[in-house]
Order: C-alpha cells, then sequence, then structure tokens
C-alpha cells in the first residue's frame, strides 16, 4: 500500500511511501484493541488507595455501655464500624492492577488499530521535519496545513526531536511521541495519527517481527 508523503506545509512532495500490508492493511482485531487498552489504563492506576479498618482506629478500648438492660443493641467498642468515626468495614487496600498481555497479543492489538486508522483515512505521512526553536505557533500552523488542528492528533516522531515535542506541550488536543512510546491506547484515542517518514520505517520493523 503505497501513501503520498506530504511536507510540512501539507503539500504532495511527489514521493510516496510504501506501508507494509502486515502492519497498516490487515484484519482488525477488536478483541485484542480491547484487551491492549484496558491493559493500558489498568497501568495507570496508581493502586495508593487506604481506608482504615477497626483494627486502625485509634480510640478507647473500654466497653461503652453495661451489656444487658438497655434496651439497645450491645456494643463493646467505640471503633466498631456501626458507629461514626469508627472503622470501614472492608475498606479499600492497596494493591497492584497491573494486568499481564501476551506480546503478540500488544503487537496484534498494535497492528489493528494501524489498520483501522488507514481504513479511516485518519492516517497521514509527512517527511521528517524540525523546529529551530521551541514555539507552539509553529506547532499550531502545521497542525493546521494538514487541517487537524481542531481534532485529537497523534503525531510519531522517527527520533528524539525535542523542539517539535516542546512545541506541542501546551496543546491538550494533540501529542507528540517516539516509535517507543506507542501504545494502543494512543493510536486509539487520536482522531488523527501523523507519521513522519523515518517513524514508518522503525513501525514496521518492531511490528513485523
Amino acid at each position: 500500500m503505497k501513501v503520498a508523503v506530504l511536507d510540512i506545509n501539507g503539500k504532495d512532495t511527489g514521493r510516496k511511501v510504501e506501508l507494509s500490508d502486515d502492519v497498516f492493511g490487515i484484519e482488525p482485531n477488536n478483541h485484542a484493541i480491547y484487551l491492549d487498552v484496558k491493559q493500558y489504563l489498568a497501568h495507570q492506576r496508581q493502586g495508593t488507595h487506604k481506608a482504615k479498618e477497626r483494627a486502625e482506629i485509634a480510640g478507647s478500648t473500654r466497653k461503652l455501655k453495661k451489656q444487658k438492660g438497655t434496651g439497645t443493641a450491645r456494643a463493646g467498642s467505640i471503633k466498631s464500624p456501626v458507629f461514626r468515626g469508627g472503622g470501614r468495614i472492608f475498606g479499600p487496600r492497596p494493591r497492584n492492577y497491573s494486568q499481564k498481555l501476551n506480546k503478540n497479543v500488544k503487537r496484534l492489538a498494535r497492528k489493528s488499530a494501524f489498520s483501522l486508522k488507514s481504513k479511516e483515512k485518519a492516517l497521514l505521512v509527512v517527511e521528517d521535519f524540525n523546529f529551530e526553536a521551541p514555539k507552539t505557533k509553529d506547532y499550531v500552523s502545521f497542525l493546521n496545513s494538514l487541517g487537524i488542528a481542531d481534532k485529537r492528533s497523534l503525531v510519531v516522531l522517527g527520533g528524539g526531536n525535542d523542539n517539535v515535542f516542546l512545541s506541542s506541550r501546551n496543546l491538550k488536543r494533540s501529542e507528540v511521541v517516539t516509535n517507543d512510546q506507542l501504545s494502543t491506547y494512543k493510536i486509539m484515542n487520536a482522531k488523527s495519527v501523523v507519521l513522519l517518514e523515518g517513524a514508518v520505517e522503525q513501525i514496521q520493523a518492531n511490528l513485523t517481527k
């Protein structure tokens, strides 16, 4: 599958890049995408939530009232969960939310995500570029030239490109990542995916192992 290569101004350079059908043209596997996205979101959870149970509450251990003859229920401790300020029953405890996922499934999910974007015509290839200095204005101008300034976008760099990355940090709808920072979630969350020419070969090499 051949795709036209655009320049930084959104104009056709007259060149085309070959996108592997094994990466950008497979039949998408929705379940693999679901599993990979679920794992990604689970890994974002800190798992540091904690509530005190009755054994951890600071309070007196004396018996509140006599056992019988009061006409009310028995009460043996102010730390009981039935009293205000008492411990919580089965409260949340710190835990690890991480999930294990097979490497082949993760690879299939990423290829499926790219194939979906390719089918939706939401995948663009731009020749490698850099800014002389970090300027959000220049980056917004770049997005405008591609017609995606008002959409959630993901720009994938071929390598370290600090000026482009720093220029995008103030924008909520656009994210710039390198090839090793790619995830199925980020691909699916973006309405438009922009691949720099230098990143295409790296992506295809990683996903066809």
